[in-house]
């Protein structure tokens, strides 16, 4: 049996569904001779660890009793009774994720696996590089911030898996990958990589005023509790940013040209969030009203999108032909379209679900499966 130890870090959405996706996977494991030992999961202020990782692991049952507490909005430090396990905060916490990357990678190897949505895990992941660990994201943001720190990460390619970084489960990364190692260059990408504005500009397509179809997203869970967090497009262009890096291009998130679905003045800074839900958002109905039907006089459709080709990237509102892949997209799905010289006249179209705690997850454990041969039985 192969024991593959991984610490967790973020138990949100993601991070909870994946120890879920493990523990319902024992079997299946077990048959293929693998064995997922979860050694250590931290939150924002909190790291529970086994005693003695290398012996130790986290069973099923705790496992599940996480992911209740945090499904509830407590912190690890809230767990009754830690049992066998040592519960970290501050200084003691970094000190000790270090401690058990260095001793894990020199014994039999360990995947340190980013779920969170935090930039403080840069400095963890850099480290667990450094010493010769494999690190695992879900995470955009390392990823997507200064170069310095993108070419540690990206120093050992064989240890780095983060297919969940863009378009969740869709075997994004993996497909440009083999482009780039077949020598097929890939001349152009362009895609719709957010849900929440693929249902938006799908849904005003039909008519439907912008507040309106925003207001229904929000409704439905589609967007975060502030949807200017997803119309201000920040989240697409870090999606763009490592795609772009991933074709050679050393640019940052400020080189992007970002369309922001808002003006500056109805940011969060000067409007609060329930004003701009309710007055600011009917302030944006006419101009996009009227962008579709100018779209649609001419055959096309909107849609929010990014654009790679060449050293330029830029995410915003485009029209596209109705009948292409992406004018044919419909509700939250993604779509990428990857030209090269060997898909010149067609694309090649990727397109499935591209969120969703469930889809994300699945990602994040097939990656983790993926680099089963870095580990020693």
């Amino acid at each position: 049996m192969k024991n593959i130890s991984l610490i967790l870090l973020g138990c949100g959405g993601v991070g909870r569904q994946l120890l879920q996706h493990i523990i319902s996977c024992r079997a299946l494991h077990a048959n293929q001779g693998l064995r997922l030992r979860v050694v250590g999961v931290a939150d924002s202020k909190s790291l529970l660890v086994a005693l003695d990782v290398s012996t130790m692991e986290m069973d099923d049952q705790l496992l599940h009793e996480i992911c209740l507490i945090k499904s509830n909005g407590s912190s690890l430090a809230s767990l009754a009774n830690p049992g066998s396990y040592q519960l970290l905060s501050g200084l003691e916490l970094t000190k000790k994720l270090n401690d058990i990357a260095g001793h894990l990678a020199r014994l039999s190897g360990l995947a340190v696996v980013d779920c969170s949505a935090s930039t403080d895990t840069v400095e963890v992941l850099k480290k667990a590089v450094e010493i010769g660990c494999s690190i695992v994201l879900a995470n955009k943001k390392p990823l997507s911030s200064s170069m310095v720190d993108y070419d540690l990460l990206v120093s050992h390619p064989r240890h780095l898996r983060h297919e969940s970084t863009v378009g969740a489960g869709l075997p994004i990364i993996v497909s440009i990958n083999r482009f780039i190692s077949s020598g097929d260059s890939i001349s152009r990408i362009t895609g719709s990589l957010s849900g929440t504005l693929g249902y938006v500009m799908s849904e005003v397509e039909d008519g439907k005023p912008f507040s309106v179809v925003v207001r229904t997203a929000k409704a439905l869970g589609f967007t975060e509790p502030d949807p200017r967090d997803d119309l201000g497009g920040v989240d697409v262009a870090r999606k763009a940013l490592i795609l772009a890096r991933l074709l050679g291009n050393r640019i940052n998130l400020d080189n992007i040209k970002i369309e922001s679905l808002y003006p500056e003045e109805m940011g969060a800074k000067t409007m609060g969030v329930d004003k701009f839900l309710s007055d600011g958002l009917t302030s944006l109905d006419h101009d996009i009203e009227q962008r579709v039907k100018r779209a649609s006089s001419s055959g096309n459709v909107l849609r929010y999108v990014c654009v790679i080709e060449g050293p330029r990237c830029e995410v915003g509102i485009r029209e596209v032909p109705k009948s292409s892949p992406l004018g044919r997209l419909k509700g939250s799905d993604n779509l990428l379209e990857i030209y090269s010289c060997c898909y010149k006249a067609q694309p090649l179209v990727i397109q499935g679900a591209g969120a969703g705690n469930d889809t994300t997850a699945a990602g994040v454990l097939a990656d983790i499966l993926d680099i089963q041969d870095l580990f020693s039985s």
